[in-house]
């Protein structure tokens, strides 16, 4: 219940970027328009209900944050380099 409060407190471009198919860079491409605290939001929302994949294709583990916090950081590093 807790993190459908989440979801729902959420704004509006990123519930929208955390609906997606459950497969490989399909998440990423939704993220991608998304500024850098959104995506924060998306990345680390993705990670609790884990749904948020590695590069290898791999559900990153809830026991794993700092994975999430390393896909976080690559992405928004890109958005920085664009």
């Amino acid at each position: 219940m807790a993190v459908n409060l989440r979801v729902n407190n959420m704004n509006k471009k990123v519930r929208e970027a955390m609906k997606h198919p459950d497969k490989l860079g399909a998440g990423a491409k939704k993220r991608k328009k998304l500024n850098e605290s959104d995506n924060a939001s998306a990345v680390m929302g993705e990670w609790k209900r884990g749904t948020l994949h590695s590069g290898s294709g791999k559900i990153v583990p809830k026991s794993n944050k700092k994975q999430a916090l390393a896909i976080l950081m690559s992405e928004n590093r890109r958005k920085k380099n664009k």
